[in-house]
């Protein structure tokens, strides 16, 4: 089943000592494969050019958006470069049922690739699979984003950096919708 672009959302948090930012990222393109009530796949791709910054409004937006795709000159690799990394991709590999969880209902594990770096993450999400549509949601999780090379203000790659750092954990929940777009 197609991904309903216009219906799924990364929203992603990001925190420093000093703040957080939260934010959303879009899919572009996306396939959930389906037989009978489980998913047995799925691939996604991520626009990494729509990283967008929900908490800011004006100068202050636009300055962490432009930060964030590396869209400022002489600080292309702080974060994403998007010019050079505009996508990303998620490969699931792998889902299993949970029982006796109010979170999840599955289990999904899969291959992220970021700025050209791809690690296996695994997260609890609920499923609803109908005839028409697949739905997916995730209670908050987290991902190390030095592990795909956005290096910038960690405290684990740098230091001597005090409390000037950027946590290395970013939140993330996910709201997914594939097939038929329902009235």
């Amino acid at each position: 089943m197609p991904v309903i672009t216009g219906s799924s959302i990364i929203n992603w948090e990001g925190a420093k000592p000093t703040d957080t930012h939260t934010g959303t990222i879009a899919l572009s393109s996306g396939e959930v494969t389906v037989d009978g009530n489980m998913i047995t796949g799925g691939s996604f791709i991520i626009d990494m050019t729509s990283i967008n910054v929900t908490d800011l409004e004006g100068g202050k937006k636009a300055g962490l958006e432009g930060h964030l795709k590396g869209t400022d000159e002489g600080k292309e690799d702080h974060f994403f470069n998007v010019a050079k990394f505009p996508t990303g991709t998620f490969e699931i590999t792998k889902v299993t049922k949970v029982d006796g969880d109010e979170e999840a209902t599955h289990l999904v594990y899969g291959n992220l690739t970021l700025k050209g770096i791809t690690k296996e993450i695994g997260f609890k999400a609920l499923v609803g699979i109908g005839p028409e549509q697949v739905v997916v949601s995730t209670p908050p999780f987290t991902i190390d984003r030095t592990q795909w090379g956005v290096n910038y203000s960690s405290k684990s790659v740098f230091s001597d950096i005090g409390d000037k750092f950027v946590n290395d954990e970013v939140g993330l929940t996910i709201n997914l919708k594939a097939g038929k777009e329902l009235m």
